[in-house]
């Protein structure tokens, strides 16, 4: 059952996040409304800029650091177009808090750099950022889909894979046009139903769609690393993570999946207010320190 201010928190997320993008047919407005600040730094980590594998971003460490070091990279969402590792330090910030010391790339953004460059820059970050040690990976949407794409591309040429993978409504699939895409249209808190249509072609200028690099639900999947899907169950994006979980699950990838009730897209900012929020933060944690 969903708490209260879960029920609130969506409400408020209609009112002050759908009303605005709207369509999604407007990068400037896009920008303003995922670049605004809405939740503190959380205070219990320290950020620092920094470089991996030739790209800039952003180091996530805990302030006071307990235990042996645990590595993550985090790949941020905001529909290939938005945000940075700034906007995402909420959600960096808290997972450093539960023991991660986290790189957080500033990949090139779309329209200006379209695919394949926030590929590249994910790929490039992960294999430099895996040379020196056992790590994992995490993202939330659209950084989701780079985590699972840098993990394929790390497979193909034989290069160190993550220990396990945290991914947070990630997008995998840019053909869907049935399932949640159509169910949830009117019931998802941020995306207006037009708004996967209009981003797409901003970030493909081109591109197959069912390119697996691009929809990495089409890619064979043997072979990957523990994955955890953490998605709400009103999310247009919804099936992304239940088709991708089941079809990992298929080739015997170890999966854990979790659909939260009510909630809206990447939830997991709120987490000083949202139990649902520390609870997915909470158990990606765990998963991906049991992987270690």
């Amino acid at each position: 059952m969903a708490s209260l201010r879960a029920h609130l928190a969506s409400y408020m997320v209609r009112r002050n996040v759908r009303n605005r993008l709207g369509a999604m047919d407007d990068v400037a407005k896009i920008r303003a409304v995922f670049g605004g600040r809405t939740f503190p730094d959380p205070a219990g980590a320290t950020y620092e800029a920094g470089t991996v594998g030739g790209i800039p971003g952003e180091w996530v460490r805990p302030a006071r650091a307990k235990g042996p070091e645990r590595r993550l990279l985090y790949l941020h969402g905001g529909g290939f177009v938005a945000c940075s590792p700034k906007s995402h330090r909420p959600v960096t910030g808290a997972l450093a808090e539960r023991g991660f010391t986290i790189f957080a790339p500033d990949y090139r953004l779309a329209p200006e750099h379209p695919f394949p460059a926030a590929t590249e820059d994910a790929c490039a970050a992960w294999n430099a950022f895996a040379a020196h040690g056992p790590a994992s990976i995490a993202g939330d949407s659209a950084g989701g889909n780079l985590a699972l794409v840098a993990m394929l591309s790390a497979r193909d040429r034989g290069l160190p894979l993550p220990t396990a993978a945290a991914l947070f409504s990630p997008v995998t699939d840019f053909l869907a046009r049935d399932g949640s895409r159509v169910s949830n249209a009117q019931r998802d808190a941020m995306f207006d139903p037009r708004a996967m249509l209009n981003l797409g072609p901003l970030y493909l200028d081109g591109a197959d769609p069912g390119d697996p690099l691009i929809s990495p639900l089409f890619a064979d999947l043997a072979g990957l690393p523990p994955l955890l899907f953490h998605v709400g169950e009103r999310e247009v994006l919804r099936d992304d993570s239940v088709r991708m979980a089941e079809k990992a699950r298929a080739v015997g990838v170890t999966v854990s999946i979790t659909v939260f009730p009510v909630v809206s897209h990447v939830w997991q900012f709120a987490h000083s207010m949202l139990p649902e929020a520390r609870a997915s933060l909470d158990g990606a944690a765990e998963f991906l320190r049991a992987a270690a």
